[in-house]
């Protein structure tokens, strides 16, 4: 079915159709819904050079990874919040431009954008602390969400993130209420956002129940499997070892657990492990009963929210800052247990 067969079908003319299609803030909330569902329902897909040719648009979206320090942005976890995303650049009609660079090159990328139009947006990861990119994109005029958050910018744009304070602050409340007071935290890199929210919950935790952490059980880095066996090998070698863990992905979290079978020891019963992030669309931790107890967020459902956050700034570049705060999940697997009796 063509736009003119579309058109006919619902008795809207062809340019109200196309429209509401493209998302012009003109057209009802009612018409937009009415077309897109008999566009869904006939199995109608726009040409997107077509509609780039009518609304001077690139019909594309940019994904900027630096790679040369941030190597987390490859892992199973970025691929699943870049799928959901897909599915809501697909059924608007929109593809992805993923661009791979190394850090020096990231604000250069951004500036040939801007200047060439090869994109109508970018979704901005990883953000770090204090972020230049935010700044940079907000005076390049390209719309974007981050998704994260950067504390230390004081400009309003917008963010769509997990509560990540107070994830590990629960995470670490379950593992004290269990008796543990030993607990190392193995973190993603120490100048990501992201990090330092959940250092804070994690801290923040400890403290309220009067134990102060110990830095040398605290780690920062890639989270590769192989940075959680070689931290949680070091540190189960110690006389003072620690009875759990507390670690920022299922990747690395792997790792630990290799670490502890590897020492003669037994998950959940001699060490325990909360993990975040251990369900994924590829790499499942277990079946009926989760192998990791996990802070679990939706990093596929974080992936089309965003998407649909810049979809609408694009439409209406007019609208306002938004900001979405998801919160994650705490499920209790076969990782932890009661802390061990010294």
């Amino acid at each position: 079915m063509n736009l003119k067969e579309l058109s006919q079908t619902l008795g809207l003319s062809q340019t109200t159709v196309s429209r509401a299609l493209n998302g012009y803030p003109e057209v009802s909330e009612a018409t937009r819904r009415r077309v897109h569902e008999a566009a869904e329902q006939h199995g109608y897909r726009p040409n997107a050079r077509a509609r780039s040719l009518a609304t001077g648009q690139s019909m594309a979206i940019g994904h900027v990874l630096p790679v040369s320090t941030q190597t987390e942005l490859v892992n199973p976890i970025f691929a699943d919040f870049l799928a959901g995303a897909s599915e809501t650049y697909s059924a608007a009609g929109y593809n992805i431009l993923l661009t791979m660079v190394a850090d020096r090159d990231e604000t250069e990328t951004y500036k040939t954008m801007a200047a060439e139009h090869t994109v109508d947006g970018v979704i901005v990861h990883a953000p770090r602390v204090e972020d230049e990119r935010i700044e940079l994109l907000t005076r390049l005029g390209i719309p974007f969400v981050v998704h994260g958050r950067s504390s230390r910018v004081t400009q309003d744009y917008s963010w769509l993130d997990i509560n990540n304070k107070g994830a590990f602050r629960r995470a670490a409340d379950l593992l004290m209420d269990l008796g543990h007071q030993r607990i190392a935290l193995l973190n993603g890199n120490a100048g990501l956002d992201f990090a330092t929210r959940r250092r804070a919950g994690f801290v923040a935790a400890l403290e309220e129940r009067g134990i102060a952490p110990d830095e040398s059980l605290i780690r920062h880095g890639d989270m590769t499997e192989t940075y959680g066996y070689t931290s949680a090998a070091e540190m189960l070698r110690r006389p003072d070892s620690p009875t759990a863990f507390l670690v920022s992905s299922v990747i690395p979290a792997y790792g630990v657990r290799r670490a502890i079978e590897d020492a003669g020891l037994r998950l959940g019963r001699d060490v325990s492990v909360v993990t975040h992030d251990d369900v994924l669309s590829y790499f499942g931790s277990g079946n009926s009963i989760p192998g990791f107890t996990s802070v679990r967020s939706p990093v596929r459902e974080a992936g089309r929210q965003a998407a649909e956050m810049l979809l609408a700034r694009i439409a209406d570049p007019e609208t306002g800052p938004e900001h979405r705060l998801l919160e994650a999940e705490l499920t209790v697997g076969l990782s932890t247990g009661p802390a061990p009796l010294a």
